[in-house]
């Protein structure tokens, strides 16, 4: 099948964050919107259908999975990522941030220490700060134009801040790494040493390219499957992020039961209805457009490079091994602040990205992109930053 991803769809006036929210966010009217995670590209067409299939029954009411689900879900993982899951594992939430948050609150205490490595995915901080525990961080550290964890810094921050869970980013958001077996297994050996739960946010673990492949938490040992959460979605693999439904794969019952325990707390009880159509239909029909709109991103993040290296050889671009999302580093400009690059990118390119700082101090001087857009509009938008950062 034939899968036009070129095609400019118009998101004005559908209830868009990523557009329509720009003048409530102070946010130039005419600006292009790259920086929220969701793609502009209509989602597989099998899973469209089964939604208008659902939406003409009209009945919406309370709903719940059934086998349908559990095989197409417990399929694609297999398949793609050689993880085999049982049934009870999967704990079904709106989203992966819904359950870090139930993660943080089942399982450390206020006053607690949660470990994170910025620059990481800005929600980690916002909601492990906001129900009352102690942000802990363990610098990435860029090296040869990639992100390396510090694992000295990694175990001392968890003996001297005695840090009870960690937030790892699996493949990495913004940075783009896909982190080897080797380096997830360090991970493991002091996280156990230390008696530290992973929560493991892989939602962009399908997005990867090239020879990089995404090594699931759980499957590096058993071990490690039985002191971690893995949080999933289809929301990135395809572009379902609105329709609120994420799987969460718990191995360990006791764990399972104890975020069961908090999950039912904060009142959630039954998914959404057209989240478990579409991620039932995603899983068993969807890997042929999946496959496409990976490749058209992957020709895109290639494009990215090409484009800023002969019209801006100053910005450097962070391949991505994994994610729709690209690391621009502006440190070059070192006679530009943070807050004057990003001022510059909004106001004068009129380009809305997402500014490095968000992301922690680790961040100053970058901005994320979203590529997982139709060619013309990713053109323009680097076309607007090159000729206002080489003036």
């Amino acid at each position: 099948m034939e899968f036009d991803f070129d095609k400019i769809t118009d998101r004005a006036n559908t209830f868009a964050i990523k557009y329509d929210l720009a003048e409530k966010r102070n946010k130039p009217k005419d600006a292009i919107s790259l920086w929220v995670a969701d793609m502009d590209f209509p989602t597989a067409p099998c899973i469209c259908d089964a939604l208008q299939e659902r939406a003409l029954h009209g009945i919406f009411g309370y709903s719940r999975p059934d086998v349908r689900y559990y095989d197409a879900v417990k399929k694609w993982f297999s398949e793609r990522h050689g993880f085999e899951i049982r049934d009870e594992e999967i704990v079904n939430t709106p989203g992966v941030v819904f359950a870090v948050g139930a993660a943080v609150r089942a399982f450390t205490k206020r006053g607690d220490s949660v470990l994170i490595q910025r620059p990481v995915y800005y929600p980690f901080a916002n909601v492990i700060a906001s129900n009352g525990r102690r942000v802990v961080n363990n610098p990435l550290v860029l090296r040869n134009g990639s992100y390396v964890i510090d694992f000295d810094d990694f175990e001392k921050k968890i003996t001297e801040e005695n840090v009870r869970l960690f937030v790892l980013c699996s493949p990495h958001n913004p940075g783009g790494r896909v982190w080897k077996k080797e380096e997830l297994l360090k991970i493991s050996e002091i996280c156990l040493r230390h008696d530290v739960l992973v929560v493991s946010d892989e939602i962009h673990s399908d997005i990867t390219f090239g020879k990089n492949v995404h090594t699931v938490y759980s499957n590096i040992s058993e071990a490690a499957a039985e002191n971690s959460i893995i949080c999933t979605s289809p929301s990135k693999t395809f572009n379902l992020a609105g329709l609120q439904f994420s799987n969460i794969i718990i191995r360990n019952k006791k764990i399972r039961d104890e975020f069961q325990k908090e999950i039912d707390r904060t009142g959630y009880d039954e998914p959404s209805l057209m989240g478990i159509v579409a991620a039932t239909a995603a899983y068993s029909e969807g890997g042929e457009w999946f496959d496409a709109a990976k490749d058209y991103i992957w020709r895109n993040v290639l494009f990215t490079e090409k484009y800023i290296s002969e019209h801006c050889p100053k910005i450097r671009v962070m391949e991505p091994e994994g994610s729709y999302l690209v690391w621009l580093d502006f440190s070059a400009f070192t006679d530009l602040s943070d807050i004057e690059i990003s001022k510059r990118v909004l106001n004068d390119a009129k380009v809305w990205l997402d500014y490095g700082l968000m992301f922690g101090s680790e961040g100053e001087k970058f901005q994320r992109i979203n590529v997982a857009t139709p060619r013309r509009i990713l053109e323009e938008a680097l076309s607007r930053i090159c000729k206002e950062f080489s003036r």
